[in-house]
């Protein structure tokens, strides 16, 4: 089992983000601990977010008040909901925090079951509870847990995968084939992405892009395709490389497939919603690009801009590492066409705030969203996860592996790379 510990500013964004699983029916409340039920059992985020409001307020020294954690089990791993509360009251207890006010929220959104758990470092008396070791403290604890309820043992997977890495290719390392060959011939098996475009946005973050070539066989027209590793810059560094060097899965007959799977799929994706909300909360709290894709990369989402040669926007897509999708802006809601960020970004006319299924109606509890660390969650990995490469690749892996989230979490640390403009 994986715990992993986000620490951040925004309680009301760490709230939102679970209770629109809840509300989705892609979650559950477990167990609330130190606060009140209410009496029709009903709960909303501005409950929820008022009942933290004391522990919040009696300390204004310390910047990150809210932990954000959340348990994996291995997908192989049978936890049923007493065991989850369980083992959330056991962690929360000897991480220091068992008379803290927390929520414990299951998540079903993925074949792997797991849990999140949000509270405050804060106590009643204004103290922070110390932090120092919390890591180690919490790998210790893990380990514990998988003795007594018999789960997979994490140290051991993640040693079993270490090897299996890939990563942004450098085409000055000279292998640049194999580099490309070890990204796309595997990159289809745990992404959706419904265009060539969201493909090769998703692709740029590997340092590669891929272009459509068409010609005649025997007086029909083929088309074809043709890979080429891209500089820091965002420009062509290599020579081209045909589809059929790096197999069936890379040409444009298995990504057609791919694609029409990935629109199918994507249609009913809970994640939209989320994401969209989480865009659009991006765009109220940020002044300009920068702010606003470093505000994503904090929640593992990737911000691919697309300029012409005039330097204006005619293309933006946004790639979830969490829900392992990428989205063209106009997917989300046609108020994020290219024409919205081009009109905010090179003009100076910034959109103004459209949220789905938000749980409030009264809009100063959005206006009072800190603009620094929104929806701050899962973003520091274990010390001792630290070595490992961008991305395990698991042949049978399902839901959202462990070294899929390394991959994404190592991608908030990594500076942006920028396709060519």
């Amino acid at each position: 089992m994986i715990a992993k510990i986000g620490k951040g500013s925004n309680m009301y964004g760490a709230i939102l983000y679970n209770q629109q699983k809840v509300d989705k029916e892609n979650g559950a409340v477990l167990l609330l601990n130190k606060i009140p039920d209410t009496v029709d059992g009903k709960y909303s985020v501005a409950y929820f977010n008022k009942c933290f409001e004391p522990y919040l307020s009696a300390n204004i020294k310390t910047e990150k008040k809210v932990r954000h954690i959340s348990l994996n089990p291995d997908p192989a791993d049978k936890v049923n909901d007493e065991q989850f509360t369980e083992m959330a009251q056991e962690y929360m207890e000897r991480m220091g925090y068992g008379n803290q006010p927390y929520i414990v929220f299951k998540h079903t959104d993925i074949d792997r079951t797991h849990i999140h758990i949000v509270s405050t470092c804060v106590g009643i008396d204004g103290k922070k509870i110390p932090d120092d070791y919390d890591h180690p403290r919490s790998m210790a604890i893990c380990r514990d847990l998988e003795q007594k309820y018999n789960l997979q043992k994490a140290t051991e997977q993640e040693q079993k995968q270490a090897n299996k890495v890939f990563k942004p290719v450098n085409h000055k390392n000279g292998d640049t084939k194999s580099q490309i060959a070890s990204v796309v011939r595997h990159l289809p098996k745990y992404y959706s992405f419904s265009t060539m475009g969201s493909y090769n946005a998703l692709l740029s973050l590997f340092n590669i892009t891929a272009e459509e070539v068409k010609g005649e066989r025997n007086g029909q027209t083929v088309n074809g395709l043709v890979y080429f590793a891209l500089d820091k810059n965002g420009n062509k560094a290599s020579n081209s490389f045909k589809a059929s060097l790096f197999g069936k899965d890379a040409g444009v007959t298995q990504l057609q497939k791919h694609f029409e799977q990935s629109n199918e799929k994507m249609k009913t994706n809970p994640t939209k919603s989320v994401l969209k909300n989480i865009v659009e909360l991006a765009k109220h709290t940020t002044s300009n690009e920068r702010e606003f894709k470093k505000q994503l990369t904090e929640q593992g989402i990737n911000t691919v801009v697309r300029r012409n040669n005039e330097g204006r926007i005619y293309g933006v897509t946004f790639i979830d590492h969490q829900s392992r999708s990428v989205w063209n802006a106009s997917q989300l809601d046609r108020n994020l066409s290219a024409n919205v960020f081009n009109d905010w970004w090179n003009n100076g006319n910034k959109p103004e705030l459209k949220t789905q299924n938000i749980p409030v109606s009264k809009a100063n509890e959005i206006e009072n969203v800190p603009k620094k660390d929104l929806f701050e969650f899962l973003s520091n990995e274990h010390s001792s996860n630290s070595d490992l490469g961008l991305l395990s690749l698991l042949p049978d892996a399902q839901g959202e592996d462990y070294e899929e989230e390394q991959f994404a979490n190592r991608m908030k640390k990594k500076p942006y790379l920028r396709p060519k403009r």
